[in-house]
């Protein structure tokens, strides 16, 4: 490495910029061999560069959203489910529910791809510049508990309510205390018109006062709530995991 080289590279380690670091001199030998303009060599430069930060981004993104895996519609297997509505899914897949604080409501039974969707869903916005959180009803409700033990509910409340997109995966799977019912209608109701919320549930909403500690009067302001602004899509059949049983 000459004298040049050395400076350059020291230079650009400074401003953070390692795609140039890299590439540069590649690009340059192929700006020379193609006679490419000043203009033209510094753009694919500062092209790349960029490319490189938006990758960096999402990448944080993800990271941040601590998704149980990366997921994508094009992943899912749309022959299992013996209802499902793929236009409104597809539609739903432009994320134009998320400038407007829309919610998802993902209905099924076990198996049928609610959390697949949930997931690439969740991918999708933080592939397209949103902040996005997984967790399940349980785990919010543990860390919830946690929290208040501690001192830290504050802390943690502002945990979920900070992405634009809160994923709630499998609600209704597992009973639910007073303490829990309280603590998930806080997080719904406080996210209302201020982000997006998608739920995965096996229960019908006239079976969610069962989840909700039998409280008819909480649920009905929760439901309120996450229904102004929500699509619900309905997914019927067997579960994808017992495909190989044969029918009864």
């Amino acid at each position: 490495m000459d004298l040049f080289e050395a400076v350059l590279a020291k230079h650009l380690g400074r401003l953070q910029l390692p795609y140039i670091a890299e590439h540069y001199a590649e690009l340059m030998a192929q700006a020379a061999r193609e006679s490419w303009p000043h203009g033209r060599f510094l753009e694919h430069l500062v092209a790349g560069e960029v490319a490189r930060r938006d990758e960096a981004l999402i990448a944080r993104r993800v990271k941040a959203a601590r998704l149980p895996g990366i997921n994508t519609l094009d992943g899912f297997d749309w022959s299992w489910p013996k209802q499902i509505n793929r236009a409104q899914v597809q539609h739903l897949f432009r994320l134009d529910f998320l400038p407007k604080h829309g919610n998802v409501i993902l209905l099924g039974g076990v198996g049928l791809g609610k959390t697949h969707l949930a997931i690439a869903l969740a991918h999708t916005a933080c592939q397209q510049g949103h902040t996005a959180l997984f967790t399940s009803a349980v785990d919010i409700v543990n860390s919830l508990a946690a929290a208040q033990a501690t001192g830290g509910i504050k802390r943690e409340m502002a945990r979920l309510l900070k992405p634009s997109l809160l994923v709630i995966d499998e609600l209704g799977y597992l009973p639910i205390d007073k303490f829990g019912a309280d603590g998930l209608f806080q997080v719904i109701s406080q996210r209302y018109e201020r982000g997006s919320t998608i739920i995965t549930t096996n229960r019908a909403f006239k079976q969610w006062p069962d989840i909700f500690n039998n409280d008819s009067t909480l649920t009905s302001a929760m439901l309120d709530r996450l229904l102004h602004h929500a699509e619900s899509i309905v997914i019927e059949g067997r579960s994808y995991r017992m495909r190989d049983q044969p029918d009864t």
